[in-house]
């Protein structure tokens, strides 16, 4: 999973932006938007650099975020 920060993504219509940039590099993700932290999650198969520059093609600054995990969920 891809995990970005969107520090511009501010209301519904970014968020709905950022999802058809997202989905015209891969159709099938599963794009998950939380405007409360300015964040996207993404499930999918297709190259994270593109997603990303997709991302920044649409006018949004983003950048990788680095989920570490305790390891208490496996």
């Amino acid at each position: 999973m891809l995990n970005l920060k969107v520090p511009e993504m501010t209301c519904g219509h970014c968020a709905s932006t950022v999802e058809k940039a997202v989905k015209g590099i891969d159709p099938k993700a599963k794009v998950s938007v939380d405007l409360g932290t300015s964040t996207v999650s993404v499930e999918g198969a297709s190259d994270e650099e593109a997603i990303s520059a997709a991302i920044l093609q649409a006018g949004y600054a983003n950048e990788k975020l680095v989920v570490t995990c305790c390891g208490s969920c496996h």
